[in-house]
């Protein structure tokens, strides 16, 4: 099981189950048409009943799973349409994270922001998808955190939640050596204080992503 991505302690246990329930959203461990149940996850997270309920409402509200007519709840399966929604999206919301998080940035940030990159340079040499998956998405949130726009923040978080399954589902298909990104350029463009460039590169990285999900991920209309 995937462990949620920041220090429970102190954590008040709904907290801790929905954390851990979406990041095995996030990071593929639940794949795009996978059915869950109240049960199954009880037993998954050793979680109480009420805690795990909470989790799923809120995953269903944020779009990361959906609840079908029969009680059913599984993960979402992309159609073409949202694949090119998310593209849209992502090209608008992106760019102008890390536009205003270059004005933020610190030494400590980028120290921070190259360290991350290394890390998912390292998991690209390994061939190591969950590694790949977390330090990916822990890059582009660092950015999100830096740029201090809590609503744009917000929508951001959501769309990775809703694509997430299906980059998964693309790592295992195309191998994490030929998933490319724009991340160095986005540092140097950051360090250098061009936030025109930077929120380019930023641009061309989800792009690159994203095009990676429509070509390789079996979408349908």
């Amino acid at each position: 099981m995937i462990k949620p991505q920041k220090n429970g302690a102190g954590l008040p246990t709904h907290e801790l189950v929905y954390r851990q329930l979406r990041d095995m959203v996030l990071f593929g461990e639940l794949l795009p048409g996978q059915a869950v149940t109240i049960q199954g996850l009880i037993q998954h997270l050793s979680a109480g009943m009420t805690p795990v309920r909470e989790a799923l409402r809120r995953l269903i509200a944020e779009g990361a799973l959906e609840a079908q007519g029969n009680r059913r709840i599984s993960v979402p399966r992309l159609t073409r349409a949202n694949v090119d929604e998310l593209i849209f999206a992502r090209q608008a919301i992106d760019p102008k994270l890390v536009f205003m998080a270059t004005s933020n940035i610190t030494k400590a940030n980028m120290a921070a922001l190259t360290a991350e990159d290394e890390a998912l340079d390292r998991a690209i040499v390994a061939g190591n998808i969950p590694g790949y998956l977390q330090h990916n998405y822990r890059f582009h949130t660092m950015l999100y955190d830096i740029a201090d726009a809590p609503i744009l923040r917000s929508v951001a978080l959501r769309m990775w939640l809703q694509f997430g399954p299906s980059l998964r589902v693309v790592c295992g298909r195309v191998g994490t050596q030929n998933l490319v990104d724009e991340h160095k350029e986005v540092l140097a463009a950051m360090a250098e204080g061009d936030a025109e460039r930077a929120a380019a590169a930023i641009r061309a990285d989800v792009l690159q992503g994203m095009e990676q999900v429509r070509r390789t991920f079996d979408v349908s209309d």
